[in-house]
């Protein structure tokens, strides 16, 4: 078994590597020259964006995790580039050269829409008109269509392993006037490796998964565990399940998160 794994210099990337590596699973990461990949990771040159220079990158794999992504940038035409036609790279690739490989996508709970009457279901219809989750379900289409295994994984809010994300969160959710009572669906690293583990292994072949601990958490909880004085606010919440996954079907397949909570992660030490 080799895996190839994209945005391997990511946030999630370089986090995932070392789990599944000291798990005992080889692993080969897809990075521009110059980029470091964690001890143990074979080393694989290219670029989504490069359709040539993803042929060497996917020959022998035996399953692809896709978590290259642009997000938080003002161009749209980079996000749509990286994760449209990226991922349409990739595929072809695959398609290609690892026709058997299993193609795992890293999609985002952001596909759901904000008016939502319960927590996002994978069978929702869902049309987002923001680029990021626009373009990552017309990627998540074309890996439905391409003949390919394939199994898409949608991710929420992540943090943990001192990556700082959550720290930035209260400000950047209070600059953008969201309610304290405002809820996400979180996940920590060790468990986006639980889910990718669990995927490997064919649990979740030809299906939409959502992924998340067990207990959405509020911005006024997340902001009290960093410390972060967030305003305080007695209006209604005018849209109580944006951001807000249902997770049943996972753990019907077997996800079982190893940090069931933030709290959890807090008393461990592993924020």
């Amino acid at each position: 078994m080799t895996i190839l794994l994209t945005g391997a210099t990511g946030l999630v990337g370089p986090r995932l590597l070392q789990r599944l590596t000291a798990d005992g699973i080889p692993c080969r990461g897809l990075v521009r020259p110059g980029k470091q990949l964690p001890d143990g990771v074979e080393r694989a040159e290219g670029d989504i964006l490069e359709p040539e220079s993803l042929l060497a990158a996917v020959e022998g794999v035996t399953a692809v995790i896709h978590l290259a992504a642009v997000f938080r940038t003002r161009d749209e035409d980079l996000i749509w580039a990286v994760n449209r036609d990226g991922a349409r790279n990739l595929i072809a690739a695959v398609q290609e050269h690892a026709p058997r490989a299993r193609f795992l996508l890293a999609s985002t709970s952001n596909v759901y829409d904000d008016d939502a009457t319960h927590p996002g279901r994978e069978d929702d219809a869902v049309t987002p008109t923001l680029a990021y989750p626009a373009s990552k379900i017309e990627a998540e289409a074309m890996l439905r269509g391409s003949g390919l295994t394939w199994a898409v994984l949608r991710l929420p809010f992540i943090y943990g392993d001192q990556d700082g994300h959550l720290d930035t969160l209260p400000e950047m959710a209070a600059t953008m006037g969201w309610h304290p009572a405002q809820r996400l669906s979180v996940i920590h690293h060790a468990d986006i490796a639980t889910a990718f583990s669990l995927a490997l292994t064919g649990a979740m072949d030809g299906r939409t998964v959502n992924i998340a601990d067990s207990a959405p958490m509020s911005i006024y909880d997340m902001a009290q565990i960093v410390g972060y004085p967030y305003p305080s606010s007695s209006e209604p919440l005018t849209h109580p399940w944006k951001g807000v996954m249902d997770v049943s079907i996972a753990h019907h397949l077997g996800f079982t998160p190893t940090i069931p909570t933030m709290y959890d992660a807090a008393r461990q030490g592993a924020l």
